[in-house]
């Protein structure tokens, strides 16, 4: 594979020593393997446990938030597929809300985009 002008081209050979290119992208949506959103990021603080010198255990905020998956779109194999739109996200109580968007692209590569929504 090679990378040319931001798109990606298969390089094969046949039996015979040709040399065949096949561009693996085209539009800028064929390097996302998988996004996914969590619709209220700030909900789950991430808790570790520590224990202290005296034994005891206690629980401390890591300044975190856990990423829950709450909808998806992936490729697979058999359904090279992709939707673009979320399912829509109903918020019981007015107020602001951060939405993490998480995009895994074509080459493992993980990224995540936070987004600041206010319902009234």
């Amino acid at each position: 594979m090679r990378l040319k002008n931001g798109q990606i081209i298969k390089v094969s050979k046949d039996k015979n020593g040709v040399q065949k290119r096949e561009p693996l992208t085209t539009e800028w949506h064929d390097w996302i393997d998988y996004w996914s959103v969590d619709f209220d990021y700030d909900s789950k603080k991430e808790i570790i446990r520590l224990q202290a010198e005296d034994g005891t255990v206690e629980e401390k905020w890591t300044g975190n938030y856990i990423f829950e998956n709450e909808w998806q779109s992936f490729r697979t194999k058999q359904d090279r597929t992709l939707e673009f739109t979320s399912v829509p996200r109903v918020y019981e109580k007015p107020g602001k809300y951060r939405i993490m968007v998480k995009v895994v692209d074509i080459l493992g590569v993980d990224t995540s985009q936070l987004l600041e929504v206010e319902v009234r």
